[in-house]
């Protein structure tokens, strides 16, 4: 019974690389990489109904993006080890200008009775949530990942979900349709100058 135990407290190093993984890997590997297969089916979906070339050609590089994402995780999640094609960089179309100031609404917003009422302010509303809600799954998957490659793979997407959402933004921010409100100068400056530099300094 003592060498049985033995042998079951030995580390990973004499496991197959395969199986370099907790339970806990195999639950939150499994949310992350269902996440983002929802995130391309439902891009998919809405293409069809989008009006603006601009937001259909988004659309199509992000899902092409994360198509190669899903092989790279999946190519890992059965290997253990490094995947044969590591994680990209995504790069944004979108230039980084915010426009601030609230337009007031022609009517209030409702929620649509007919599939045909489906705009492009709904979809790519859509997409900002379904990117955000990925990047927040990579974020917590990561945290406590075992497998040092896979905790990588999702630790690197997370700048390319943020770089995503954040073209979405920036696009509906453009169209009107993700407005930014401004505090008053005075409420602003009293935010900003609401913190001090401290005065320690780091350990050497």
């Amino acid at each position: 019974m003592h060498n049985q135990e033995q042998q079951n407290l030995k580390g990973t190093s004499q496991m197959p690389p395969q199986q370099h993984y907790g339970g806990h890997d195999m639950f939150d590997a499994h949310e992350a990489i269902s996440g983002l297969v929802g995130a391309m089916d439902q891009g998919m979906l809405y293409e069809q109904h989008i009006q603006d070339p601009e937001l259909k050609t988004m659309c199509q590089k992000h899902r092409a993006f994360c198509s190669q994402l899903y092989n790279t995780m999946v190519d890992t999640l059965k290997s253990g080890q490094d995947p044969s094609v590591p994680t990209q960089q995504y790069k944004m179309d979108q230039d980084n200008n915010v426009q601030y100031g609230m337009q007031p609404a022609s009517q209030p917003t409702t929620p649509i009775q007919s599939v045909n009422e489906l705009s492009d302010q709904h979809i790519s509303s859509f997409i900002l949530g379904s990117l955000k809600a990925n990047a927040s799954a990579f974020t917590m998957a990561s945290l406590e990942m075992t497998n040092p490659v896979m905790r990588r793979i999702m630790a690197d997407s997370v700048p390319n979900l943020i770089e995503m959402a954040y073209e979405v933004f920036l696009y509906q921010n453009k169209k009107n349709y993700y407005q930014v409100p401004q505090l008053q100068q005075q409420h602003m400056q009293a935010f900003q100058n609401g913190y001090a530099p401290t005065q320690g300094t780091m350990p050497h």
